[in-house]
């Protein structure tokens, strides 16, 4: 079954080419913007977008992505999708095996984070935060559905 295909999920989704290509020109374009273009902070029922710097877990490189995020607190909450195919993002993995990380929010706000994964009754909590987040007219549950797993709802928290 292909992502373009709902699965009896009531969601649907692009095709994963078009997901990969919107990925590639989201990041080209902050490149070359030099980081002007690209991000946003959050705001009533619209997620923002922040650029997340991971260590990789076989390579050891410098690893970034950009993802959707909301504040709690002090702390930086995100999503473990994958353009809601089903295995989890590279980035996760990473971050599963060196939690440590650097988040870049609008305005060249860095923050040293480390990374976990929410539980129980805070999971839910945050989840219910994305969906509000997620925008009128989205499904966050439908969408998840697409997946065989979980989706793991990530805080960051402020590094000690």
């Amino acid at each position: 079954m292909g992502a373009d295909q709902t699965a009896g999920s009531g969601a649907k989704v692009p095709p994963r080419w078009f997901i990969l290509t919107a990925w590639q020109v989201h990041r080209a374009l902050y490149r070359v913007s030099g980081g002007r273009l690209g991000l946003r902070r959050p705001k009533p029922g619209a997620f923002g977008m922040m650029r997340m710097h991971t260590t990789g877990r076989r390579s050891g490189r410098d690893r970034a992505v950009i993802v959707a995020y909301f504040e709690d607190g002090p702390n930086v909450v995100t999503l473990a999708m994958n353009g809601w195919g089903d295995p989890p993002p590279a980035w996760w993995l990473n971050l599963q095996a060196n939690p440590d990380a650097t988040v870049i929010l609008p305005g060249d706000d860095r923050r040293r984070v480390r990374a976990r994964e929410a539980t129980g009754s805070e999971h839910a909590r945050l989840w219910d935060t994305f969906r509000t987040q997620f925008g009128e007219g989205s499904d966050l549950d439908a969408l998840a559905r697409l997946r065989s797993r979980p989706t793991p709802v990530v805080v960051l928290e402020p590094a000690p």
